[in-house]
């Protein structure tokens, strides 16, 4: 059966697709295998890979870097007095969270501790100041 447009159901049965002889004779013969492009070298192939996939996933690389920047700073931090060490780990979360789903439950379980804190303190203090002072 013939295609309205003149195409074959089967592919490959043309004597053209068959026979590549001349085709291949009309190839310049001055020009071996060695002389193939600089950028499809064995050596500069993985290169070409790498940069391949920054170009498409530099932000996700960018977000991952100062996320995990972050959290290192946060832990050598912990020793400082004060809340830095909680507060950059949260910021950390944060970050993270725009581009990885285990970061996003993460934050979301550290958001419910600190709420859960929060009120339990907040809850001492309205009973604690609710005492008459005797």
């Amino acid at each position: 059966m013939s295609d309205p447009a003149g195409r074959r159901e089967i592919w490959g049965d043309d004597p053209e697709e068959v026979d590549a002889s001349e085709t291949v004779a009309e190839l310049p013969n001055d020009a071996p295998e060695a002389a193939r492009r600089w950028q499809d070298h064995p050596a500069v192939v993985p290169f070409k890979a790498v940069a391949l996939f920054i170009s498409k996933s530099g932000k996700r690389i960018a977000v991952t870097v100062a996320g995990f920047l972050l959290l290192v700073v946060a832990v050598i931090i912990i020793p400082i007095p004060g809340p830095w060490s909680i507060l950059l780990t949260i910021i950390a979360l944060s970050i993270l969270a725009t581009e990885y789903v285990w970061a996003e439950r993460l934050l979301r379980m550290a958001r419910e501790k600190a709420e859960a804190a929060r009120d339990k303190v907040l809850r001492k203090k309205k009973s604690g100041s609710d005492r008459p002072d005797a």
